[in-house]
């Protein structure tokens, strides 16, 4: 008689656990900021959400930094105006939604870091968890000097929006 409520048992420890678990949509891409973000359109007709989706695992440099605009047309040629679909992993400070991204099957993240258009950017050991391929991926696109790698001395964007923010602030006096 007891075996009859295993399965019940088993499900209700599962419930918790499936309901963590990533879900992934189909939407369209519509827009792209830059080389690690993009708006895409999901939903159906009448009732669309627009979706701002930074890229898990990745750090592109910033439309006014070096490469910014090529990085930014490198991930428009891999998603614009594409169904992706997007694995929600977690939000961001701005309430951007953090995703891994596949456009036409192929995850664009991990193309823009193997092109050298992306750093790989490990917040909350995303890359890590992986197994380490972004971190090789680099290494490669680096050693071959592609994309962002042809500068003498790319610098990450993490360091150039804090150069940024410095610069900023030195202005005023206090």
């Amino acid at each position: 008689m007891r075996l009859r409520f295993l399965p019940a048992a088993c499900l209700a420890l599962l419930l918790p656990l499936l309901s963590q678990a990533a879900s992934s949509r189909t939407c369209l891409v519509v827009g792209i900021s830059d080389g690690d973000t993009l708006t895409a359109r999901c939903g159906h007709i009448g009732a669309y959400e627009e979706v701002k989706v930074r890229i898990a695992a990745i750090d592109a440099p910033e439309r006014t930094q070096p490469y910014g605009q090529r990085s930014r047309q490198a991930l428009s040629r891999i998603c614009y105006f594409e169904q992706a679909v997007i694995t929600e992993r977690d939000t961001d400070r701005y309430g951007r939604t953090v995703a891994d991204v596949r456009c036409n099957g192929e995850d664009a993240g991990t193309r823009m870091v193997a092109e050298g258009w992306a750093w790989v950017y490990d917040f909350n050991g995303i890359a890590t968890r992986r197994g380490g391929e972004l971190f090789r991926l680099q290494d490669s696109a680096r050693a071959r000097r592609l994309g962002l790698w042809a500068g003498a001395r790319p610098t990450p964007p993490w360091e150039w929006r804090r150069r940024q923010r410095e610069n900023h602030w030195d202005g005023f006096l206090f």
